[in-house]
């Protein structure tokens, strides 16, 4: 027989009688189960979540967004993946929105909330826990009792339906058919207050024991020399703040360079507590002045859309927040009565690598080692801008050298004559040809005389087969 399984959420089972039967774990262990597992699943492209990991984000799957409810990813630098960061990118990706949702550093975000943990559990937090802990035991006896008195009341209202219904005559079909459903939605009453019992009682907070209670002062004790140990790794303290945290909720307020969070605790309690931000780095109400002459500095030579990638690079975002394009920054341009960059650079502002390149006769990757060693002669506005290269004539004599009419190099001078390049260099060096010494950059290399008369081998033989 071939059996189908479907996965279907607990919330859509048409029936379900916990502890009807035996089992190999109990109801509780199974919903925890199942709890874990959804926990621990790989989050979808963009969302935070999953299993605790060897990242240094302490609080990766924990923290969700205040303002969409999403659970927030967790993004590390390239450089050391040390320095960390928490962001809500969902809504940017999905929706298209402009700019994220919320993001903030994880340092200091980390500190404020393991900070909260240990304190929670020192021994005077643990007593703070336990008296806690009796309050909810009171709250929950307090809930049951009223819900007690609602199950005598609809059993009540059931018993009196019956008796209505019994009592009816059976001649009257449609007043006991009335009486029949209003008896029938009664005992539905009585069902779902059982039920409604029964949770309340699978839910009941167990109450702590004086041993437990001292076992819990003296762990308390140890907890925070176990989180400083250097045997502890960052998977094992995600794991300790688990078992404590439910939830972590962040709210991020940039219109006034604040933030808060609220700590959501196993057993529903809740801690909300400030967290410093990094102030922004733009005015709202304006361009920074800086921007505006960086921008000045840069239009010289550059057009928009470079400098919106130099911009970009080196962090600048708009005064509301969003990254610089072309669009973006001609209005700063425009603001700041700046003019645009000349479509032919001013004399004596130097070339771009590419032009440089080409009067040079190399590659691209050729100028931009030679900038790295310092051969050429260059410049930056700023960090990340482009360079631009003086081709002074001193320049162009030491990288372009002057060779006399009839010498080339030793490659075309094998290739025009038809022999190996070692036949050349011998016939040089036996005083049968000519050659001059030249510098090209740091190079230094041979230019062989060919007189134009000259065939080579190959070219003869070619000639004779015709």
């Amino acid at each position: 027989m071939k059996i189908t399984r479907i996965d279907t959420p607990i919330e859509q089972w048409r029936v379900l009688i916990p502890e009807h039967h035996p089992g190999y774990v109990t109801w509780e262990q199974y919903l925890a189960t199942q709890q874990r597992l959804a926990a621990n699943a790989r989050p979808t492209a963009g969302e935070g979540g999953g299993a605790a990991r060897e990242g240094s984000a302490l609080l990766q799957g924990l923290v969700r967004c205040g303002k969409c409810g999403r659970r927030m990813m967790v993004k590390y630098s390239r450089a050391n993946g040390r320095v960390h960061m928490y962001a809500c990118e969902r809504t940017y990706q999905m929706h298209g929105t402009g700019r994220v949702c919320q993001r903030i550093g994880g340092l200091r975000f980390d500190k404020t909330v393991i900070d909260a943990f240990l304190e929670a559990v020192t021994p005077a937090g643990v007593d703070a826990t336990a008296a806690a802990v009796d309050q909810l035991e009171a709250e929950h006896a307090e809930r049951r009792k009223l819900q007690l008195l609602a199950v005598e009341r609809v059993e009540y209202e059931a018993e009196r339906r019956r008796r209505q219904f019994d009592v009816c005559e059976p001649e009257n079909r449609l007043v006991a058919r009335s009486l029949e459903r209003a008896y029938e939605d009664a005992l539905g009453d009585v069902e779902r207050q059982r039920l409604a019992l029964a949770e309340l009682d699978r839910h009941r907070p167990a109450p702590l024991t004086e041993p437990e209670r001292l076992a819990l002062r003296r762990l308390a004790g140890e907890l925070p020399r176990v989180w400083t140990a250097v045997s502890t790794t960052d998977r094992d303290r995600k794991e300790l703040l688990r078992a404590l945290l439910d939830d972590v909720v962040l709210t991020i307020d940039r219109d006034r360079d604040r933030a808060s969070v609220e700590l959501i605790w196993q057993g529903g309690a809740r801690t909300e507590l400030p967290v410093r931000v990094k102030h922004s780095t733009v005015k709202r109400n304006g361009t920074r002045p800086e921007l505006v002459e960086l921008v000045r500095k840069l239009a010289v030579h550059s057009p928009d859309r470079e400098i919106a990638i130099v911009l970009s690079k080196q962090g600048w975002v708009s005064p509301t927040g969003l990254p610089f394009n072309e669009r973006r920054v001609r209005a700063v341009r425009e603001r700041g009565n700046i003019p645009p960059a000349p479509k032919t650079p001013p004399p004596g502002t130097g070339v771009s690598i590419n032009e440089a390149a080409r009067r040079l006769g190399v590659s691209t990757p050729t100028i931009r080692r030679w900038l790295q060693e310092g051969l050429l002669p260059a410049e930056q506005t700023t960090e990340h801008a482009p360079w631009r290269i003086r081709l002074t004539d001193e320049v162009m004599k030491r990288f372009v050298p002057t060779v006399p009419d009839g010498y080339v190099k030793l490659d075309d001078a094998a290739r025009q004559l038809g022999v190996a390049k070692q036949t050349v260099l011998n016939q040089v060096k036996a005083g049968r040809r000519n050659a001059v010494m030249v510098v090209e950059g740091k190079r230094r290399g041979l230019r062989i005389e060919i007189h134009p008369d000259e065939q080579g081998l190959l070219e003869l033989a070619a000639s004779g087969d015709g």
